[in-house]
């Protein structure tokens, strides 16, 4: 009896070994998409927009793929030893939020797929064209460029006193130039100023800290990853300031921003989650068209419009997807 006790003691230590081994083999066959997001950790829609995407064609974190997320904090300088951290790793796609994080990721590889969510791919020299971008770069383009127009326009509808407006942009993202240059000439035909004020993310705390101290009619915020991440924090400064603020996501009037006119970053990277799943099929990314996003919403906070004293038409109400009071 004692014997066979040892024996069988024998035989579950080494189940017990052969567990975390298997484990460590099923993991290592499943397929590890890469992730970097310029921000910190849970900072970003993009996250929580592609995992609802994964997960509605049949994918679960940890079940069938791994997700290999690493996180900048909000230097743009981290970001290619980030990249380069995630290409040892043997993944099979690398994901990549905005135009800066992008470009990145194509310098540092011609081989590994790579989807991407940006403003303007073909002019930025990451695909040769959206129907047939070449290379290793596929995904969604937000065409912010073409719809960067409407921000002067809305905001001047909205506060028709308006006569001069912030525009907060990165200068290290090269789709903004082509917003700004669509907004300037938006505001010519408005009688509008727009000045980009440039925050670079270095030090970005005393760019919004100089901004705050400003008397300013207006503000846009461009649709960069980086102040998407900082988000929060300056709709809390235009708040304070009383200012009129419009930005270029979706979800700021939820946080209490003034105005929001762009596209559903969150609906887009689920879309983004398709073809994902088209390349782990054995589909090149070179021969996946790049999408456009189709639908632009207008989105307005009714609670911070009357704390800064503003009354919006109802011309404007009228037209907008989503009100919050």
């Amino acid at each position: 009896m004692r014997v066979w006790r040892r024996d069988f003691l024998a035989l579950l230590g080494a189940a017990a070994i052969m567990r975390p081994r298997e484990a460590r083999a099923q993991i290592g066959a499943m397929p590890r998409i890469g992730y970097v997001w310029i921000g910190a950790s849970g900072t970003d829609i993009s996250y929580a927009g592609l995992l609802q995407g994964l997960a509605d064609r049949g994918y679960v974190r940890g079940r069938n793929f791994v997700l290999e997320d690493r996180y900048a904090d909000g230097d743009p300088e981290r970001v290619p030893s980030l990249i380069a951290e995630l290409l040892t790793l043997d993944i099979a796609v690398l994901v990549t939020p905005g135009t800066p994080t992008s470009l990145a990721a194509k310098r540092a590889t011609s081989t590994v797929p790579i989807v991407s969510v940006t403003g303007d791919p073909v002019g930025v020299g990451l695909a040769a064209s959206l129907s047939r971008p070449g290379g290793n770069v596929t995904g969604l383009s937000v065409l912010s460029g073409d719809y960067s127009s409407k921000w002067p326009q809305l905001l001047k509808e909205a506060v028709p006193a308006l006569h001069s407006v912030k525009v907060l942009l990165n200068p290290e993202n090269s789709a903004t130039k082509r917003e700004m240059q669509s907004m300037k000439v938006a505001a010519q035909a408005l009688g509008l100023d727009v000045m980009p004020w440039l925050v670079r993310t270095q030090d970005i705390e005393s760019s919004l800290a100089a901004l705050a101290a400003m008397n300013l009619d207006g503000v846009i915020v461009t649709d960069d990853p980086l102040l998407f991440s900082f988000l929060p924090r300056i709709i809390a400064l235009t708040a304070e300031r009383r200012v009129p603020a419009l930005y270029a996501f979706s979800t700021a009037v939820r946080q209490g921003g003034f105005m929001s006119y762009s596209a559903n970053f969150f609906e887009i990277w689920r879309r983004a989650a398709g073809y994902i799943d088209r390349i782990l099929k054995g589909a090149r990314p070179g021969d996946l068209p790049i999408e456009q996003a189709t639908e632009i919403t207008l989105g307005i906070n009714l609670t911070t419009a009357k704390a800064l004293g503003v009354s919006i038409s109802s011309q404007l109400l009228a037209s907008a997807d989503e009100i919050v009071e």
